[in-house]
């Protein structure tokens, strides 16, 4: 390094095992050997590194290696959907370590759906501590800096509501808040695809539709949190159909599952859930699996447009819709390779999911472990 690394720095090079001996951060970083340990002390200190059985020796006494410890605090983290809400508790890895899934309309708004989930890390937590950070995805437009949801004509009773303060009168720690597929996106890109690739376009294609977007490893929010809202694009030959949002013929409206079951229900099959629906696609129903592709094909009349705009290496489909009609999923692909350019779809992939349901949960600890353990919050 071109100057005097701080411990911050040190722990980053630890986490991500660029140095894992004292040695090697002084290699790396051009620190003094007093410096190195004056860093690492502290660090260990605060315990959020820990000493591992010696290393291998190259002769002499062999080296002790040092090792981000994930244990070092936990992290009790959210993932609100539209009916129902994933819960848990995280190590500092953002590994899940305990969770549950509670059944309620977010809906009823904040007085009723957040005392039910902290009362639920309650439980989770069993006297684990400490507690270092709180983080929470909503299905809402977050204005990020400031925590606030922004949702005036889909989740009224959460519209301009500051949800940190709130958690952190019972949690009083960092509460980072985010939209649901933001942390989605940041969940399934860093367990799935970090390795691989920095750019990532995730759809969530479940109740309703929204995006996330990885690009060049770090998710973009636009200048208050507004990026990635694809459910209230239009879309061609829609029908005229109304959309909660108050517009017409938007993709939410044509393509969710929502949408999926009014248009069956509509052709006369009696469909309640999304598990009817699979029930008739798995049976060959054709009308079904007509309407299931056509709602792809809408999707993926929007998603060609995002892949023009972003140009991202792989679209990710996640969502209780995608993840179980494979017609909708090939819809997409119908559309998107031939409606973007070449050069955008030259080497794309677009998949299912790899992290299924825990990319909420995993994405909202990164969330918050991001932040309290850049070399700036250290």
């Amino acid at each position: 390094m071109s100057r005097l690394a701080t411990t911050g720095e040190v722990l980053q090079l630890i986490r991500t095992g660029e140095a894992v001996t004292r040695a090697d951060l002084g290699r790396v970083t051009g620190l003094s050997r007093p410096a190195v340990v004056h860093r690492v002390t502290e660090l260990l200190q605060r315990g959020l590194v820990v000493e591992d059985a010696e290393g291998p020796s190259t002769g002499g006494r062999p080296p002790v290696r040092l090792r981000f410890n994930t244990a070092g605090g936990f992290v009790p983290v959210a993932s609100l959907g539209a009916s129902r809400t994933q819960i848990a508790v995280c190590d500092l890895s953002g590994a899940i370590l305990d969770r549950t899934e509670v059944v309620i309309d977010v809906e009823e708004g904040p007085g009723v759906v957040l005392p039910l989930v902290m009362d639920t890390w309650d439980k989770l937590l069993y006297g684990r501590a400490p507690v270092v950070g709180v983080g929470l995805g909503v299905p809402a437009t977050v204005e990020f800096a400031a925590g606030r949801t922004e949702s005036a004509r889909v989740m009224a009773s959460w519209t301009g509501v500051e949800i940190p303060p709130l958690i952190a009168a019972r949690f009083p720690v960092p509460v980072l808040v985010d939209n649901d597929v933001n942390v989605i996106a940041m969940g399934e890109h860093r367990a799935a695809y970090a390795a691989e690739l920095g750019d990532l376009l995730f759809v969530k294609v479940s109740t309703r539709i929204g995006a996330g977007v990885i690009s060049s490893g770090s998710i973009l929010r636009g200048a208050l949190g507004a990026a990635g809202e694809i459910g209230h694009i239009p879309v061609r030959d829609g029908g005229g159909v109304l959309c909660r949002c108050g517009n017409t013929d938007c993709v939410d409206s044509l393509a969710s599952g929502t949408a999926i079951l009014r248009d069956l229900r509509a052709k006369g099959r009696d469909v309640h859930t999304l598990a009817d629906v699979t029930a008739l696609v798995r049976a060959g129903d054709a009308e079904t699996m007509a309407v299931v592709r056509q709602a792809g094909r809408h999707l993926g009349e929007v998603i060609s447009g995002a892949v023009n705009l972003l140009n991202p290496a792989v679209v990710v489909l996640g969502g209780d819709v995608a993840e179980m009609f494979q017609p909708l999923v090939s819809g997409v692909r119908e559309v998107v390779y031939r409606r973007s350019t070449q050069l955008a779809t030259r080497t794309l992939r677009i998949e299912r999911t790899r992290l299924g349901p825990a990319a909420g949960l995993t994405g909202s600890a990164l969330l918050v472990t991001d932040h309290i353990l850049s070399p700036e919050a250290i």
